[in-house]
């Protein structure tokens, strides 16, 4: 298998590849697949996880951190399936799917994406897929339903983690936009899931674990939640959050 592309646009072919079925318990299967998220550290646990090609019959020809680096090796590799975070420099997952439309409309060799994202908000799940992307999945999902996930999505399923099918169900049955919560709308992507998760109970070191971040940064996105909702602890985040559904 060849190395994947370090979001450089550029994607080298595998050898051999194309010119015989994976070796293992694949069934025959083999899929291309693109990785894009902005923590280096996460795209090295996902690419262990599922792209030992000849086991899984994945293959990761290319990754990516921010919008615009994912926009030219999706272009390059033109992969069967994109896993994409919410949540990245330059736009976010959002961004890329409207600069990649054309790609995912393409009849012969569509480019279909798989949302891969630490958030269950709502607002989150109806974004990307409202965006064109096949199914959304959280990252707490294991290495064999995420395999399974990126071949459901291959073959043009919709793919959702537990619950988050209700989102996307309640929001495409109603004609109604949704109420605009100015107080939420001064918070950044980051800082939302910072909130939901302190709201969660979840201790500071638990949050940077799983944001992949340092316990500073959670305490600075802490402190300027505090301060754009105009509240004074983490008690007082919580009723705010709870009251809001956003827990």
């Amino acid at each position: 298998m060849s190395e994947p592309t370090e979001a450089n646009g550029t994607a080298e072919a595998a050898p051999g590849a194309g010119s015989a079925e994976p070796a293992g318990g694949t069934g025959g299967r083999h899929v291309r697949v693109v990785l894009v998220d902005d923590h280096r550290m996460f795209r090295t646990g996902v690419q262990a996880e599922i792209g030992q090609t000849a086991q899984t019959g994945v293959e990761v020809v290319g990754e990516a951190a921010d919008v615009d680096q994912a926009v030219t090796v999706i272009t390059a590799t033109r992969p069967e399936v994109v896993l994409l975070d919410v949540h990245l420099p330059g736009g976010g997952g959002v961004e890329v799917l409207r600069r990649c439309a054309p790609l995912m409309g393409d009849t012969e060799q569509p480019v279909r994406f798989l949302a891969l994202s630490v958030s269950d908000a709502a607002e989150d799940v109806i974004g990307v897929i409202r965006g064109g992307a096949r199914g959304y999945v959280t990252k707490t999902i294991t290495g064999t339903d995420l395999i399974d996930s990126i071949f459901r999505v291959q073959e043009g399923d919709a793919v959702f983690s537990p619950r988050l099918a209700g989102f996307v169900l309640d929001a495409f049955a109603s004609t109604d936009a949704p109420p605009v919560d100015e107080d939420l709308d001064r918070l950044t992507q980051r800082e939302r899931e910072v909130l939901r998760l302190i709201a969660r109970g979840y201790a500071y070191k638990e949050i940077a674990k799983q944001l992949f971040i340092s316990v500073k940064t959670v305490e600075s996105h802490v402190s300027a939640v505090l301060r754009k909702l105009q509240l004074s602890n983490r008690h007082e985040l919580t009723r705010w959050a709870t009251a809001r559904r956003l827990v």
